[in-house]
């Protein structure tokens, strides 16, 4: 996974076909956001505050302005998130963009510490929309690439099929037995002692020191991931309102949040949120999240303080969702690993 001497040419040629596919897909894809009124934009890499989720880790810069005393930290941003919702507030109403964002700590098969995240966001839509945004994207990549299945090792799935829909509470009554929300009688805090004995009537058994959330992504990553999206995309939607990140709570049950991924083979494709508008309820998360992050990780981030005012200004409802696009790639090539879809990977050690 090091990339050592990607340039020579053996091993490039090994990997040309998939790069010659990749800029047909990206084509394509930019065609079906031109085709819907869309309008592709470019925003800064650094930003003063790169994303804050409290488990994705951003990578460090520091700037020096001319004549400037002092030099400022900034990162490279781990989403174009914020500066996208930015455009939202001043007008544009249909916008995407291809970026290059940064993960530190982040190689495996399916993760590289720099990749290409596609995202776009509908003012004045829900979030719904956005599933049949997936729908045309993949059937998109799929023309593009001249394949009727997107694949995986042994999986398959058609493109052209109507994505799934499966909500994360019926996720975990299917495939673990357990009823998810009753675990959080108190939705914003859900009850992790509850979990975890569920957890443990499955044969799992979590630390002692478990969060709930630690608990829930166990559960999804061994017990529900490796069924989703095998024969059809599947869209998994209505996540604990405790995961709501930047989402609104859905408006018939305030126990879960309008968020859903995109599932193909068993890998997750996409992220999408109905976009929070409340600057206060924005800023206590971000707060509570970068509280999390100093207590298991030691560090925090800086709030964008520009964000929150354009959020007081005025987000319009609207809808917004990020697509890994080397993982589309990937299934629409069958590649085995996000290195074998890069022109060129980040060096690595070894």
């Amino acid at each position: 996974m090091s990339g050592k001497e990607w340039w020579r040419p053996e091993q490039y040629a090994a990997r040309r076909p998939n790069l010659v596919l990749r800029g047909r897909i990206l084509t394509a894809l930019r065609n079906f956001f031109a085709a819907g009124g869309f309008v592709e934009v470019e925003t800064p890499c650094l930003q003063a505050s790169p994303g804050l989720e409290p488990h994705i880790m951003a990578l460090a810069t520091e700037l020096s302005e001319p004549f400037a005393a002092a030099r400022r930290r900034l990162y490279l941003h781990t989403s174009p998130e914020f500066a996208m919702k930015k455009l939202l507030v001043a007008g544009e109403p249909r916008l995407f963009q291809f970026a290059h964002v940064w993960r530190d700590g982040e190689r495996s098969p399916i993760h590289h510490p720099e990749f290409t995240m596609l995202e776009w966001y509908r003012a004045e839509a829900g979030y719904e929309a956005l599933m049949n945004d997936c729908a045309g994207l993949l059937a998109a990549a799929a023309t593009a690439a001249g394949v009727t299945a997107f694949r995986r090792g042994e999986r398959r799935c058609d493109p052209f099929a109507p994505p799934q829909r499966m909500t994360v509470a019926e996720a975990f009554e299917q495939y673990c037995g357990i009823d998810l929300l009753a675990t959080a009688p108190d939705p914003a805090a859900p009850d992790a002692a509850r979990l975890a004995a569920a957890a443990r009537r499955l044969g799992v058994a979590p630390g002692e020191a478990d969060s709930w959330e630690d608990i829930f992504f166990r559960l999804m990553l061994d017990r529900i991931e490796p069924h989703l999206g095998d024969g059809a995309p599947l869209i998994l939607c209505e996540y604990p309102v405790s995961m709501a990140a930047l989402s609104r709570p859905c408006r018939h049950d305030a126990r879960v949040a309008e968020r859903f991924e995109l599932y193909v083979c068993g890998l997750e494709l996409a992220n999408a949120f109905g976009e929070l508008t409340d600057p206060a309820e924005q800023r206590r998360r971000f707060v509570a999240d970068m509280g999390l992050k100093e207590r298991l990780y030691g560090i925090r981030y800086p709030i964008d303080e520009d964000f929150l005012a354009a959020l007081e200004h005025g987000l319009p409802d609207s809808a917004g969702s990020a697509l890994g696009f080397d993982r589309l790639v990937m299934l629409a090539t069958g590649a085995e690993t996000i290195e074998q879809v890069l022109w060129a990977p980040v060096a690595g050690s070894a």
